[in-house]
């Protein structure tokens, strides 16, 4: 696993494009955001995670995809309940996922963090393959772009307490710590602390 930091991308990552990016206003990539996310809700396998970061879901497809059809978001990354990996904004790019949020005392977390979305809700288990892809993921990351310590890897919830609830309880965040040897998450403002 690669990334080529001239394009942003990771070359095993299937690269969907996303128009809801923008530069980033600094160019700084220091802090990641994990997230959680199935459309419909509660539901796994289809493309409308793709179709939302692409702008292109079908309102008559789902009742709930009427209620945010006007949003404009995307991530990063998602990584899927098989493990694999789609890329939707190169990382030098700033990507609309975080939202109004605060990360030790900094406020507008998508000026500076990478979004990894993970196919799942706040109410099951995430998978074998989604841990191994993500701490794969999250070590090249670290790797290719040095300004993105291990130290500093969060979830939504901790950047917008509150607000947002993901990547939720069953998120194991002790996975993270045991393979990067450092006590996660990183919590903002140091507002909560789960586990």
């Amino acid at each position: 696993m690669k990334i080529n930091t001239t394009t942003g991308l990771l070359d095993q990552a299937e690269f969907i494009a996303s128009p809801n990016c923008d530069e980033r206003p600094e160019g700084e990539l220091s802090l990641v955001v994990i997230h959680n996310i199935s459309l419909p809700p509660g539901k796994f396998g289809d493309q409308y995670i793709s179709d939302l970061f692409t702008n292109q879901l079908e309102t008559s497809v789902d009742p709930f995809f009427a209620e945010i059809e006007a949003l404009r978001v995307s991530s990063h990354l998602l990584i899927n309940r098989q493990g694999d990996v789609i890329q939707y904004v190169p990382f030098h790019q700033r990507a609309w996922h975080a939202g109004v949020s605060r990360y030790l005392g900094r406020s507008q977390c998508n000026d500076f963090s990478i979004g990894i979305e993970l196919e799942g809700t706040d109410f099951e288990p995430f998978t074998e393959a989604q841990y191994t892809a993500l701490i794969a993921c999250l070590q090249i990351l670290n790797q290719s772009y040095p300004s993105i310590e291990l130290a500093h890897i969060t979830g939504h919830e901790h950047i917008a307490s509150g607000r947002k609830t993901d990547p939720g309880p069953f998120f194991e965040w002790d996975r993270l710590s045991a393979a990067f040897g450092v006590e996660l998450p990183a919590v903002a403002d140091q507002i909560c602390r789960v586990r």
